[in-house]
């Protein structure tokens, strides 16, 4: 098992956020009647301790990772349903990787799901006697392949420490980062990569960071890039940039990165992962920084910008509803839902926030004495069903981790069913899986208005193909039960 690191040469990773947050508390706080919080399975450690965040897959099922525990304590892969049933995957052994910490796994066009592993791998004399960690596959039946071995090339050039997931670019190849190796700071480890892979294994470094005088396009990155609706890249890197307290970055498909934004602790430190909104916008958050001084170097901030680097919106958390703000999703009624650790009892809560940056406290975690409900939570996701999804990386029922081996959880706030398209953009003609709950029977499938041709392949999944004629726009299935609009607006490839 690998013992979890606190943060070294400015960088902040997942395992240095708990190693300062699992703390226990014995007090009570009741959601409102309007929200209904539900503790869908404790962990035990021997199907995993320290859950990360949930991907909801084309079954319907939900499918995550827990960065410890299992049978070598190096962490397990499982599969959840929505009601309660929970099956341990894969138990990782050092060997395939270990210690899944990060964003979540990411179910690829071909169905099978992709992700990274902090360690572990083929070299587990380097990266102080850790393993550099991997790239893999896994099948939804629990087949792991591993694509790719980081430190593979000498002094690590490739990359190592992987500490986030991946995302599928429209070209079909996975984008990620490493928080060490790379081409620059070679004496100190590396600062880090951006690298692209195939879906066969074939590995690119295609950036790698503090490649300008005094990191001032960042450095250490403990999230990855997404692809925004430009086609471009969009990322944060955790130290560097101007101030030194992490960047916002583009990177074209090319391989041209370009500092967006630089954090000066007002406006956040120590950026996490990105989304772009329905408006277009970039959102994110801080570990740490903003105006209130409750907190050593602030108690992090929400922001967002523009693609051009403009930043728009600052919302500085005080302790007192939080601290440490996972990057929220956006929902269907167009809001902000996300986790913070700390709040009114300490142990963490689920936060609301509108576009006009009103936030409401949801829920304060450590509901009942001893935290059944969980304690420090990771992000959430929004199912189809509306209910949002999350884990905490302490808490539960099970005495067999120190403060609780971690939960899952399910969080209704009374959102209806939607349907979602696990390619955002295509091209006429091109093959889209469209994920929902409930669509046996459905009748019609648009893209903006444009009837397409569709077939239901089960309950929560439909095939269906760009129309010709169709531009971007809402997806709409009509099923037995209703209409159901698409999450997000589906973008028609020229």
């Amino acid at each position: 098992m690998r013992l979890l690191r606190c943060a070294s040469r400015g960088e902040l990773n997942w395992g240095s956020t708990i190693c300062a947050l699992l703390l226990l508390c014995a007090t009570a706080v009741i959601a409102s009647p309007a929200q209904t919080l539900t503790t869908l399975h404790s962990f035990d450690n021997t199907d995993g301790a320290v859950p990360e965040r949930l991907v909801q897959a084309t079954s319907g099922k939900l499918y995550g990772t827990a960065g410890e525990g299992g049978a070598s304590g190096d962490g397990t892969i499982f599969t959840i349903t929505t009601s309660d049933k929970l099956k341990t995957l894969l138990s990782l052994d050092g060997t395939d990787g270990a210690n899944p910490y990060g964003l979540p796994l990411v179910q690829a066009t071909n169905g099978d799901f992709y992700g990274t592993l902090q360690a572990g791998g083929a070299y587990p004399a380097l990266c102080g006697g850790y393993g550099c960690g991997t790239v893999f596959k896994i099948t939804a039946s629990g087949k792991i392949t591993t694509l790719y071995n980081f430190c593979s090339q000498d002094n690590c050039t490739d990359g190592a420490d992987p500490l986030t997931g991946l995302v599928q670019a429209t070209n079909g190849d996975f984008y990620g980062t490493t928080n060490s190796g790379g081409a620059n700071c070679v004496a100190d480890g590396g600062c880090g990569t951006i690298f692209k892979i195939t879906a066969s294994g074939t590995l690119a470094t295609v950036y790698s960071f503090c490649s300008q005088s005094n990191c001032t396009d960042g450095a250490y990155p403990t999230s990855g890039p997404i692809q925004g609706s430009d086609g471009n890249f969009y990322g944060t890197a955790n130290t560097g940039g101007a101030y030194g307290y992490g960047t916002v970055y583009q990177l074209t498909q090319s391989g041209t990165l370009t500092t967006l934004l630089s954090f000066d602790n007002t406006n956040g430190n120590g950026p996490r992962n990105l989304i772009q909104a329905s408006n277009g916008n970039l959102y994110g958050s801080t570990h740490y920084g903003g105006t209130s001084t409750a907190c050593t170097n602030g108690c992090g901030v929400v922001f967002s910008m523009t693609l051009n680097g403009t930043q728009l919106d600052v919302y500085s958390f005080d302790n007192t509803d939080g601290f440490n703000p996972s990057t929220p999703v956006q929902a269907t009624d167009e809001n902000f839902y996300g986790t913070t650790h700390g709040g009114a009892y300490g142990e963490g809560t689920i936060y609301e926030l509108t576009a006009g940056g009103t936030l409401t406290t949801l829920y304060n975690f450590c509901a009942k004495t001893g935290c059944p409900d969980g304690a420090t939570p990771a992000g959430l996701m929004q199912d189809t069903n509306g209910n949002f999804y999350g884990t905490t990386y302490a808490g539960g029922t099970s005495d067999a981790c120190s403060g609780g081996c971690g939960t899952i959880y399910s969080f209704s706030v009374g959102l209806g069913p939607f349907v979602e398209t696990q390619t955002t953009s295509g091209k006429v003609g091109a093959a889209v899986k469209i994920l929902g709950t409930n669509l046996t029977g459905a009748t019609s499938v648009t893209f903006n208005g444009t009837e397409a041709v569709f077939k239901v392949v089960s309950s929560s999944e439909i095939s269906a193909k760009v129309p010709k004629g169709a531009t971007s726009g809402e997806v709409q299935v009509v099923t037995p039960g209703g209409t159901l609009d698409s999450n997000q607006e589906f973008q028609v490839i020229p």
